[in-house]
């Protein structure tokens, strides 16, 4: 591993073009500083009792056995929405996805803490799951919050740069991994096949992030957010992150329901 060098790290003034630049280039990029410590403190809140009763459901071999994890944030945290669907998220997403649909959709929310002792991740691509790749189509892009500060040593995300041009991702060397390190508030962003996986704490604190994916509107999502969500939380929301949920339909004819696209479905 590279120690001590870092994936391009923008200022939270950033242009989007310099952003998607960066991403599309990079495979990807850091904001720094995009949100108060207060949202993300209240985040992190939210999200506590979760981790204790139910983080440990998803230990195993890929996730490993010192990290906790949760998935269908927005059934646990109202508060991450404001993450989950903030603007320069979605700008991005316009800027990557939109191209090639006429919508976009949450693949799926997870919060993940990192707890001393875990080793590294196996290095993976997060839209390997779809069993087909067109040349030049994203299927997914990914924005990790920092919850708290990532470091080298509390296991900041490991990335490959450039990894989004291999064909497998089995090409990436550990020699060609850097870690994307950030301070508290700030996100990462990366294309569904860039090569990436977690960090090993070698501290004696826990590390959380809050890593959401979003997804062509036309590809099933990862996370099937109508039943892992409550519909009465879901209903909750506010109409831009309904949709994200993927409560809408992609063009016409793909994912029509009554009254669409008035709105008035919702209280069906």
């Amino acid at each position: 591993m590279r120690s001590g060098q870092m994936l391009k790290t923008l200022e939270n003034t950033a242009k989007l073009g310099d952003i998607v630049k960066a991403l599309k280039s990079d495979g990807g990029v850091i904001v720094k500083n995009k949100t108060e410590h207060d949202l993300i403190d209240k985040i992190g809140g939210e999200l506590k009792p979760h981790f204790e009763i139910e983080g440990h459901k998803f230990k195993n071999d890929f996730n490993g056995y010192k990290t906790l994890r949760l998935g269908a944030v927005l059934g646990l945290s109202k508060t991450a929405a404001e993450l989950i669907a903030h603007d320069q998220v979605m700008e991005v997403c316009d800027a990557i996805l939109k191209p090639n649909c006429e919508a976009y959709r949450i693949g799926s929310t997870t919060a993940i803490e990192i707890h001393p002792g875990e080793e590294d991740q196996v290095l993976h691509r997060d839209d390997d799951f779809y069993p087909m790749r067109f040349e030049g189509v994203e299927f997914q892009i990914s924005a990790m919050w920092a919850i708290d500060d990532f470091t080298l040593e509390n296991g900041a995300t490991r990335i490959v740069p450039k990894s989004h041009g291999f064909k497998d991702a089995t090409e990436a060397r550990e020699e060609d991994v850097i870690q994307a390190q950030m301070p508290k508030g700030s996100v990462l962003y990366y294309l569904g096949n860039t090569v990436h996986g977690g960090g090993a704490n070698k501290t004696d604190a826990p590390r959380r992030g809050l890593i959401n994916t979003y997804s062509l509107g036309w590809l099933r999502q990862e996370e099937n957010q109508y039943l892992s969500v409550p519909r009465n939380i879901a209903m909750s929301y506010p109409d831009n992150v309904k949709r994200l949920m993927g409560y809408q339909s992609h063009g016409k004819y793909l994912g029509v329901f009554p009254n669409d696209p008035d709105g008035n479905w919702y209280d069906a």
